[in-house]
This record gives C-alpha cells, sequence and structure tokens, in this order.
C-alpha cells in the first residue's frame, strides 16, 4: 500500500533504491465512479507519500507512469488532430481527474524541493496477465463463454494501443536518459474503435457465431485519444519494435490458453 506512511518509509530506509518508477494505480474507469474517494487515494496520496520518501532518501530519479485521458477527449472528425505534451489538460472522469492531479502534485513538487522526476503519459496498453476487466481478456471470456459481447454506446471510440513491452522500453529510456521535470507522451499510433477490438478478437478466436449488445455509455466515455510522440522519439530515439499484428494475436491467445486467468 503505497498510501501506508510507515511502510514506505521503512522501504525507502532499508533497501536505499536508486530509482522509483511509481505504476502503481487504480484504473478502471467504471470503478472510478462509484469509488472515487479510493482513486483519488491511492492515485493522488500515494504519489505524494512516495515522493516524501523519495525526496528524504536521495533517490537519483522519481518516473511516474501516467495516463493520455489527462488530455480529456478529442473529436472523430478530425483524425489528424493528437496531443502533445503542451495540451491543456481536461479530464473527464475521476480516473483521469485524479492522474491529472497526481502529475500536477509532482511538477508543484519539485519547485519546492531538489528532486529529479519525470512523467509519461500512454495510449492504452495491452499484453498477457492486464487485469480482466480490460478490454480484450473481457472480450476472450465472454466470447469463450458464449455470453453476448457487451460494449458501451455505438462502439465507435477510438483508442491507441500499444504494447506493454514497447511502454516498458519507453520507460526505461526516460528513465535513464529524460530530462528533469519532462513530460514524454508514449503511443504507438495504433488507433483502432472499441467494435473493431472486439470483433479482431473474435477473428483470432474463430469465432463467427455471436451477439453484441451495445448498452447505455457510461456517465461520460471519452470519445478519441491519440498522442503526438514527436518529443520522445526526437529526444530519446524511442519508437515501437514490436509488431502489433503479432503481439495482439499472442496477446489474446495467451488468453485463451490461460483461461483461468480471466
Amino acid at each position: 500500500d503505497i498510501c501506508d506512511i510507515e511502510l514506505v518509509d521503512k522501504l525507502f530506509n532499508e533497501e536505499r533504491f536508486d530509482y522509483v518508477i511509481n505504476f502503481a494505480a487504480e484504473s478502471h474507469v467504471d470503478r472510478s465512479f462509484i469509488y472515487e474517494e479510493l482513486f483519488y487515494k491511492s492515485n493522488v496520496e500515494g504519489v505524494r507519500v512516495l515522493l516524501e520518501a523519495s525526496n528524504k532518501y536521495k533517490v537519483k530519479r522519481f518516473h511516474q507512469v501516467s495516463t493520455d485521458e489527462v488530455y480529456g477527449q478529442l473529436p472523430l472528425d478530425d483524425l489528424a488532430l493528437s496531443f502533445t505534451e503542451e495540451s491543456p489538460l481536461n479530464p473527464t472522469t475521476p480516473y483521469s481527474k485524479s492522474k491529472r492531479d497526481a502529475d500536477l502534485l509532482i511538477l508543484d513538487y519539485i519547485k519546492k524541493e531538489d528532486i529529479d522526476v519525470t512523467i509519461s503519459r500512454s495510449a492504452n496498453n495491452y499484453g498477457i496477465y492486464q487485469h480482466p476487466e480490460k478490454l480484450i481478456p473481457k472480450t476472450v471470456k465472454m466470447a469463450l463463454n458464449k455470453e453476448n459481447i457487451t460494449i458501451y454506446g455505438s462502439g465507435l471510440n477510438i483508442r491507441d494501443w500499444l504494447y506493454v513491452a514497447d511502454h516498458c522500453i519507453a520507460i526505461d529510456l526516460i528513465l535513464h536518459k529524460g530530462r528533469k521535470g519532462e513530460i514524454y507522451n508514449v503511443g504507438a499510433n495504433k488507433e483502432y474503435t472499441n467494435i473493431d477490438i472486439i470483433k479482431m478478437v473474435l477473428n483470432e478466436l474463430k469465432i463467427v457465431d455471436y451477439n453484441i449488445s451495445y448498452t447505455n455509455s457510461r456517465i461520460h466515455d471519452d470519445t478519441r485519444y491519440s498522442l503526438n510522440c514527436d518529443k520522445i522519439k526526437r529526444e530519446l530515439g524511442w519508437d515501437v519494435v514490436y509488431d502489433f499484428d503479432e503481439t495482439f494475436k499472442s496477446t489474446v491467445n495467451w488468453f485463451k490458453e490461460n483461461y483461468n486467468w480471466i
């Protein structure tokens, strides 16, 4: 529990970490509308506790794993638009608002303390072992159970899909070569609608007899996320190295073969 001040201090004191990378977060948008207090506790207070410990024990760098959702949404009628690191923050859900507040907390903290921090804002991740509430494993589970495949609204909301290993390569580069106090967008430029992803999963599972149920949209369901990643490519030489088609297929088949996981 990163909000446990005594535990965190004890670990920092004993281990004397060189670096801190904060992957920890409550991240499921649906749950954030129900458990808003929990999201703020983990995603903001937890970050504050880690920052205090990192400053106290003089870690070399604190890196925060953030999200493209802090920027809000883009329209569907202009697919040329993408968010840059300078885009205004306009989050629309308790989850994205808590991640925005964490980013702002970090950027404000370095103004008063001599601590080296970086932030990455990534697109939708996918890969094996992903939590079963996420779209790909959830679709695999419903399909294998021969349930109706449920999707919010029209299913035309667009997300950029980033393979988790490419994301980790980016984080490692930022950690060791990124500039102090900087934010880096990390995306794959692989934009698909939610309905596209569902049909791609079903196709890989070779399931042709299925029903898709369209349910009411979330309280607020962002239309499109898209990141301009020129900065990390230019400054750190990062780019995706894993093929989307191959990793998507291997991810779906991993969930199929490890059905008990979901």
